[in-house]
This record gives C-alpha cells, structure tokens and sequence, in this order.
C-alpha cells in the first residue's frame, strides 16, 4: 500500500484569495545555483547558472507555488540554447498558471582563444546572462548581456607624451534586445575589435609585444568604446535595441572612467 494514501490532504495556503487588491509584478525564486549545460554557435558547454525565475501575481492570488519554479528548472535535460527559454517560458507559465513571466540565467561562459603570434591556446571567461520575459498571449522576448574584458590605450597620453601612453584594462558591456538569436561569440567579438585591443588567457614574450604595440597603434577614449559598439550593434539586424557600457579602471587616477549608449528603439 502507498504511504501516501494514509496521508491527510494539506491546506494549500497559497491558494487562496487575497482580499487586498495588490498585484505583483514578479514573485518567485532568485539566484538559484544550477548545474547546466550551454549551447551556442553549435558547442554545448558545462557550467554553474544564477537562475532567477518570477511570475507575475494577480491581486486576488495569495501567492504562488515557490516549489514549481525548482520543479521546472529539474524537467530540463540536455543543453539549452538561448531559445530554448522561449520553451522553458511557456512551461514556467503553464506550471504556475501565470499570464507573465520572466527567466534570468547568469553564468560564466568559457571561448578558447588563440594568442595573435604564437597561437598559445588559452580559455577566457565572460560573464553572460539571458533573459526571457513572457506573456501567455504575447510571446517571448529574448535578451542577452556579456561583460567582456578588454584593453583600452589614452589618445590624449599618446598625443602629450614624447614615449609611452597608458593604458588600462576595461569591460565593455553589451545587454542587448534580440530580433534574432545571436551566438555569445559574436556578441563577444563585437566588443572585442571595437577595443584598443583583446585580452587574452595566455600570452608569450612575442604575443606581449604584438598586443602592446596594436594598442598603441588604436587608442580610444572610453566615449570611443561606447560609441564604435553602438555602430556595431546598430548595424545588425537580428538586435532590436541595446544598453552599451564601457568602464576603464584606470592606471593613473583612483577612479573608473565611465560611458554608456542606450537604444531602445525597436525595429519592426
């Protein structure tokens, strides 16, 4: 005999009415730590995801079922690609009975790199995150953000200077509203050539020499970051809108030098 059937059915709190008239724009489960693996530009990757999921609450609600966000997440198998959110979406809203939702997943995502003389092979992590935010009778909007580390050289030093310029490592932060799905490599690399240079996990006296002197030969000014990005970004049609963000964490003050591009214009 089932144990389960001795047991005496529970009162369900959270499924009972709510007299206050107080909708909720998002409820449920924050920064949950998930084993995963990723998908993009046809390579499957294992990581750690941050994982935040919420639903939007009805003001006559109590509250939602916190364990069927976990429920969900244990449902998956096999790598996922930014689209499968679109899926795990309607899923998420389903399970919950939500007319909105939406699905936040940080992680770290590793690209194998070649040094630019020697060709030492080396892994350099970025910060990703995708989101998918949904309507029961909307559809899901896609998103994507890295943070990519890079090198950016002072014009000004170069220019005032009778040798050397400084120059500093910086982030260069792309959120981007996507038409299309496109691969974090190609996210990455729009930032990346828009640098005074790339970085790189392992480097060799002759690649030091090769980095040093591209950036030198390609200064830019923070406000040159945000805006080559911006063009980069502007000029793809699978992005509908996007926040660009550049920060220099500089080698002569106790300051960041800071600039931001926001485009919220959607292409339709």
């Amino acid at each position: 005999m089932d144990m389960l059937e001795n047991v005496p059915a529970l009162p369900d709190i959270q499924s009972r009415p709510d007299r206050r008239g107080v909708s909720i724009d998002a409820v449920g489960v924050k920064d949950v730590r998930y084993p995963v693996t990723v998908r993009s530009a046809g390579a499957a990757m294992p990581t750690i995801a941050l994982l935040t999921l919420t639903v939007g609450l009805p003001a006559a609600s109590k509250g939602t079922h916190m364990s069927r966000f976990v429920e969900l997440l244990e449902a998956r198998a096999g790598a996922m690609g930014l689209e499968d959110l679109a899926a795990v979406m309607a899923d998420m809203l389903g399970r919950l009975g939500a007319q909105s939702g939406e699905i936040r997943m940080r992680f770290p995502y590793f690209i194998e790199k070649k040094a630019p003389v020697s060709g030492a092979q080396s892994r350099l992590d970025y910060d990703v995150c995708w989101t998918a935010r949904g309507r029961r009778a909307g559809g899901v909007a896609l998103g994507m953000e890295v943070s990519v580390p890079v090198t950016s050289l002072c014009p000004c030093s170069k220019e005032i200077s009778a040798y050397g310029a400084h120059n500093q490592r910086s982030y260069i932060r792309i959120e981007a509203d996507l038409e299309q799905v496109v691969p974090i490599e190609e996210l990455v690399g729009i930032a990346e050539r828009e640098a005074s240079c790339e970085v790189y996990g392992l480097l060799k006296r002759e690649d030091e020499k090769f980095v040093t002197e591209r950036a030198y030969d390609n200064p830019k000014f923070v406000e040159d970051l945000v805006r080559d990005v911006a063009l980069a970004l502007e000029g793809d049609a699978r992005i509908r809108g996007f926040v660009v963000e550049a920060e220099n964490f500089e080698s002569i003050h106790n300051h960041s030098a800071f600039a931001r591009i926001a485009r919220a214009t959607m292409r339709h």
